[in-house]
């Protein structure tokens, strides 16, 4: 048994912790609008942390919990929706990081995640105004927010790599 992986009760405790520290802050994505992308990217980073110390067996298990109380409590169903849909990112990157052309797939990974998302909200759940906000932004500012996303995706990929600091 790996000794540097926390299973007993200080790895629940901690993912205790860091699950009501999750459903907090996406409670919070109400709040300010571009807390509906940075909520997720946050609770995504709880979840790197939790794998890390816990090993990927519990960090599924705290997933599902914090995907689930997001989707109930959340006022942003957006930001749990994105949540639900990416937020498992951390326990998939060590497998892309092994494949070859491994950018094209996590490139892929993010843009078929997020084109699920939004087909979802929108035509199964039927977000109206969701769909205002598109058409308010037209052809030109979507292509821009799926340019930022990938950007803001593939930062995100840096940071759970722990290369900033190079």
């Amino acid at each position: 048994m790996n000794k540097d992986k926390r299973t007993g009760a200080g790895g629940i405790a901690l993912g205790g912790l860091l699950a009501a520290m999750a459903v907090v802050v996406m409670g919070l994505g109400g709040l300010i609008p571009v807390a509906t992308y940075v909520c997720p990217i946050i609770c995504t980073m709880f979840l790197a942390v939790f794998r890390k110390l816990c090993g990927n067996r519990l960090a599924w298990a705290w997933y599902g919990v914090v995907a689930i109380l997001s989707v109930l409590f959340s006022p942003d169903k957006e930001a749990a929706a994105v949540y639900v849909f990416l937020g498992y990112y951390p326990i998939l990157k060590p497998v892309f990081d092994t494949l070859p052309l491994r950018w094209l797939w996590k490139a892929l990974f993010f843009n078929g995640s997020i084109l699920i998302v939004y087909w979802l909200l929108l035509y199964l759940m039927g977000m109206t105004q969701l769909s205002e906000d598109f058409r308010e932004l037209g052809i030109a500012g979507l292509v821009l927010m799926m340019i930022l996303g990938n950007f803001t995706f593939f930062l995100l990929d840096r940071l759970l790599d722990g290369r900033f600091h190079r």
